[in-house]
């Protein structure tokens, strides 16, 4: 009898044990923590990288990390990057590699991240080559997931390349790093067998797109398979080795994927990935690539950090490393930020964010959701309600005006010429500010009609209005109107008097030429408006 008790109790004990190491006690790396290491490493990297160069070590990754970083980085550091990128840029005519593209993809990434424009880098466009799907693409999967990090770093439409055989689009990106998914979930460069690296990097260029069904089922095994391949001490090993590198690709995937470090998936032991990497730091320098005294290299104490500004960006409810739309033009290959275009209306001012983090329920995955949050941050836009926007609904005149008048910063003025606009109305003095600086005309002498839908070419043309103001040249002659609208099947259909004004949105980029036709008598959608004042708004250095 006595036995069978020791043994009961015995069995107690043993799986009290056994529970207490199994559900062990998340020990998170605290936020003063990896404030600290972050600090320190900067420091480690502006004395080690104190004139960066164009490079994936010493280089890009360093550049990008202290720029997004909270870290107080002179701005003659980014200067001086930028003047050394021009040059290499020119003394290349342009052409940074005949095979390796994700060297356009890597400078693309630094440049956006400094404020400078990448679209022109000493009068060489750097996103036009990511035009060219083929040869994007020669490189294996790397370079479709680093051509679409980059170009959506900075919602950067894909320039039409016409010495492309087949012209690049987001679409086909996605599908071709999709179609490179393993049996088991994974991606990587060659084998069968999921590696954390490559499965971490394409996990966060489809990030963005996870509103899509196909991405969300694929994103989610990689998932699974990332979480079953996770160290019991919260890394990361290639080829059974474990390194700093390998930890950091799957963090940045969580932080882009907007998944915590804390999330069950991802505890091992109670250790999170974010603990592992701070146990590969030495302390004053860098970190190391491996734990067993494999030594602190370029490459490890590059990628740890960036990979650590994001964890602590994100901690702090910022927005994620390569999600850079709040980057503001900065360098000297950019306009004067408080001045806007030179040749700018006196009126139109710049707005200041009033509501950082401005966003609503149902614009999470759309693809204008950067632009409505941007312009919201503002007060530019407004949501139907205070939680949802409904980006598909179409735009009245009447709020059309509202939002390029608030956009651009006018003063109000009242709308007395209008009979059908009552002067108590809350759109009043937006419609007499849009028709005092000439961006929108009545229906007539007397009527605005302020409750009617706009249609794409109506919105084309109020827009080149605004241009005006903002200081663009909009003109444009007939050969040129005509050869920029002649790409579209339905050119054709638009009215005359909206094809100069078309034809410079496109010129511009305010509209995309992905698309395939204009669908110029189409309603315009309030997201697909807020996406165009903002690319304005962008292009002019007023955002």
């Amino acid at each position: 009898m006595r036995t069978n008790r020791f043994i009961y109790l015995m069995t107690l004990i043993i799986g009290l044990i056994i529970n207490l190491v199994l559900i062990a006690p998340i020990e998170a790396a605290t936020k003063t923590e990896m404030d600290a290491v972050q600090e320190e490493t900067a420091h480690y990297l502006l004395e080690q990288v104190s004139h960066p160069e164009v490079g994936s070590v010493g280089g890009e990754w360093a550049v990008l990390g202290l720029a997004r970083s909270n870290q107080a980085v002179p701005q003659s550091y980014f200067d001086e990057y930028y003047e050394t990128v021009k040059k290499y840029v020119v003394d290349l005519n342009g052409e940074l590699h005949d095979k390796k593209y994700t060297e356009y993809s890597r400078l693309i990434l630094a440049l956006t991240a400094i404020g400078a424009n990448p679209a022109d880098v000493g009068g060489y466009n750097l996103l036009l080559p990511l035009g060219d799907f083929e040869k994007t693409i020669w490189q294996g999967i790397n370079g479709p997931i680093f051509a679409l990090i980059a170009m959506d770093s900075g919602s950067y439409e894909i320039p039409r390349n016409t010495a492309a055989k087949v012209q690049a689009t987001r679409e086909l990106y996605i599908d071709e790093i999709l179609s490179r998914q393993l049996k088991d979930g994974g991606f990587a460069l060659s084998g069968d067998q999921a590696d954390p690296d490559i499965t971490g990097m394409a996990l966060q260029a489809l990030s963005n797109y996870q509103n899509r069904k196909h991405v969300k089922t694929a994103s989610d095994r990689a998932l699974e398979v990332l979480s079953k391949l996770q160290n019991t001490d919260g890394g990361y090993s290639t080829w059974g080795v474990p390194t700093s590198e390998s930890s950091v690709q799957v963090l940045m995937a969580l932080c882009e994927l907007g998944i915590s470090v804390t999330d069950s998936r991802f505890v091992k032991n109670g250790h999170t990935i974010v603990d592992n990497l701070l146990a590969f730091y030495e302390k004053g320098h860098g970190f190391q690539h491996t734990a067993d005294g494999g030594g602190v290299t370029g490459m490890s104490t590059e990628q740890a950090f960036y990979g650590l500004v994001n964890a602590v960006g994100i901690a702090e409810g910022k927005r994620s490393l390569y999600r850079m739309t709040d980057v503001k033009w900065k360098t000297p290959s950019t306009r004067n930020e408080a001045l806007g275009l030179p040749n700018k209306h006196a009126d139109v001012r710049k707005l200041p964010v009033l509501e950082a983090m401005k966003t609503f329920i149902d614009i999470f995955g759309h693809p204008n959701q950067t632009a409505i949050e941007d312009l919201a941050s503002r007060g530019i836009i407004n949501g139907l309600t205070t939680e949802e926007f409904a980006p598909n609904q179409t735009m009245t005149r009447a709020e059309f005006a509202a939002i390029v008048t608030r956009g651009l910063g006018l003063p109000l003025k009242p709308a007395s010429v209008f009979k059908d606009v009552p002067a108590d109305s809350w759109y009043s003095s937006y419609i007499g500010s849009a028709h005092h600086y000439g961006i929108v005309n009545g229906t007539s002498d007397t009527t605005f009609a302020p409750a009617k839908t706009i249609t794409k070419q109506e919105a084309a043309v109020m827009i080149a209005n605004a241009a005006k103001l903002c200081g663009f040249d909009t003109a444009m002659s007939k050969s040129e109107t005509r050869d920029m609208l002649a790409q579209f099947g339905d050119y054709v259909q638009s009215a005359e008097w909206a094809r100069d004004a078309l034809a410079f949105n496109y010129r511009e980029h305010i509209l995309s030429q992905d698309a395939m036709d204009i669908e110029p008598q189409v309603a315009v959608k309030r997201g697909e408006m807020a996406e165009m004042l903002h690319r304005l708004l962008t292009t002019a250095n007023l955002l």
